[in-house]
């Protein structure tokens, strides 16, 4: 292996990761924002909500990633009304559609992580609250959201991470990611594994500096299941 084009690969990969970590970025939050609002249509009680949120969940938890993001970026823009539509100078752009895509996609996962984070809460931490005289928002506040939360944090992790790993489809959509760059260098110079190889390398670090941050959420999130020194 050629130690000076492996140096050449990684500094072509490291000037795209940017682009790369603001695509997941974004897509991770609005993705969070879309699913707090799915999740909130499941438990409101209203039958139509909840049927559009079962729905929504189907669809992009059945559809590929892949196919969905064909249909944003290059479907919509087949359709005149899109085009002269003010949404146009935003579909029209490659790295929104990405991020929209991303979104919307996670966004079912999330919204059942949610969910299931809510449902397991113990039933028995609520009542107890509202003996107290908590109620509403102040009963979500203190009780409901801090279990639930450490209840998602494991799954939501594992998504985030996964959100990671699928940036790499937006090379597919013109977006000079860190996929797009070592798939150019691959065709530039025929070499094929060794630009795949850094941009493996770097996904990895990237998707474990993630997880080691979650696991720092976590166990601040958890002091009491953290064993105590002898």
């Amino acid at each position: 292996m050629d130690f000076a084009f492996v140096v050449f690969c990684f500094q072509g990969l490291l000037a795209a990761l940017p682009i790369t970590l603001t695509i997941w970025a974004l897509s991770v939050a609005l993705g969070a924002l879309i699913a707090a609002g799915v999740t909130w249509m499941r438990a409101s009680g209203i039958r139509a909500l909840d049927l559009f949120a079962r729905g929504y969940i189907f669809v992009f938890r059945g559809v590929p990633l892949l196919v969905q993001l064909f249909v944003i970026y290059y479907g919509l823009s087949s359709f005149p009304a899109i085009r002269h539509s003010i949404l146009w100078p935003l579909l029209r752009d490659a790295p929104t559609c990405a991020v929209i895509s991303l979104a919307l996609c996670t966004a079912a996962y999330q919204s059942e992580i949610f969910r299931g984070a809510l449902a397991a809460v113990p039933a028995r931490e609520v009542e107890a609250a509202r003996a107290c005289g908590m109620s509403g928002f102040r009963l979500f506040r203190r009780i409901i959201l801090p279990i639930a939360l450490r209840q998602a944090l494991p799954a939501y992790s594992t998504e985030v991470i996964s959100m990671t790993k699928a940036t790499a489809l937006v090379s597919l959509v013109t977006i000079w990611d860190m996929m797009s760059v070592a798939l150019k260098i691959r065709n530039d110079t025929l070499v094929t594994y060794t630009p795949l190889l850094v941009a493996g390398v770097l996904y990895f670090v990237l998707n474990f500096v993630i997880a080691r941050v979650f696991i720092a959420v976590e166990n601040h999130l958890t002091p009491h299941l953290r064993a105590r020194p002898t």
